[in-house]
């Protein structure tokens, strides 16, 4: 699958932090510009998450709504009542953190399935942020196969720095409690569409005591320039993580990122 256009803007700093227990965070920057063809082929991306397009049509027939505002109304986030943007920018987050790990790293990140079926759309998903997989053979079993299981926390707005990343690695901390049903959800999700294969993909990570495998964890903060202070995201502790050998910290920040996200919801919506 190619890469979409819109990762060329996520970009690595460079810059390396190190927590309070010497734990690297990457630094990365979302360089977002305006380009409209970009951002045009990044709503579609996004808004598939939420109902693919050949979908939406059959979802939106009969409703007497136009595909637009039916997005508005029944599948995206509410702009202004709460909680609708701050479930906006947690959304964005995950899927950028996804975005990330699937083309930046190169992981089978299968998470369209998370959002398409929320009973409601002002509640973020249950269960782990993120799963990434990767395989050692395209076919078979290899105990070196990893699940990666990332977390994330958006910080969009506010005038005071806050450690996002923080509360990332708590929650990253919670994880293994987490997986299983997960997994599980996944996997069911994959059968009711009639995706065999897939859904075996997913089963592979279900009993690590007879299929082993390499378990990653991540925690990403993903903040608007003006509320990123390297001091302050320095003084992150990974301490009573589970799995702090193979955890991944990293930071994504960049300018005006909730004017960014509900300008993508209203292309997504407009453009469908």
């Amino acid at each position: 699958m190619p890469t979409p256009p819109h990762l060329d803007w996520l970009v690595d700093t460079g810059e390396r932090l190190k927590s309070a227990d010497s734990v690297e965070i990457e630094i990365w920057e979302l360089q977002h510009g305006d380009d409209p063809a970009v951002l045009s082929a990044w709503a579609r991306h996004f808004r598939e998450h939420y109902a693919d397009d050949e979908m939406l049509k059959k979802l939106v027939d009969g409703t007497g709504k136009s595909a637009g505002e039916y997005l508005l109304e029944m599948k995206f986030p509410d702009e202004k009542a709460a909680p609708g943007p701050s479930i906006r920018s947690g959304d964005f987050a995950e899927i950028l953190v996804a975005d990330y790990i699937e083309y930046k790293l190169g992981y089978w990140c299968p998470r369209q399935l998370r959002y398409d079926q929320k009973w409601s759309r002002n509640e973020s998903t249950k269960g782990c942020d993120v799963l990434g997989f990767q395989f050692i053979h395209s076919g078979g079993i290899d105990p070196n196969d990893e699940l990666f299981v990332f977390e994330s926390k958006a910080a969009m707005s506010g005038n005071k720095p806050v450690n996002r990343l923080q509360d990332a690695v708590n929650d990253s901390a919670k994880d293994i409690l987490r997986e299983a049903t997960t997994l599980n959800a996944l996997k069911q999700r994959f059968l009711e569409r009639g995706e065999a294969a897939p859904a075996m993909k997913v089963q592979r990570f279900q009993n690590m005591a007879d299929r082993p495998f390499k378990r990653v964890s991540g925690a990403a903060a993903v903040l608007n320039s003006s509320l990123y202070d390297g001091t302050l995201i320095s003084q992150t502790t990974t301490a009573g993580h589970s799995n702090t050998a193979t955890l991944k910290l990293i930071v994504i920040r960049g300018e005006t990122l909730m004017n960014l996200v509900n300008a993508l919801y209203a292309r997504a919506a407009n453009e469908a």
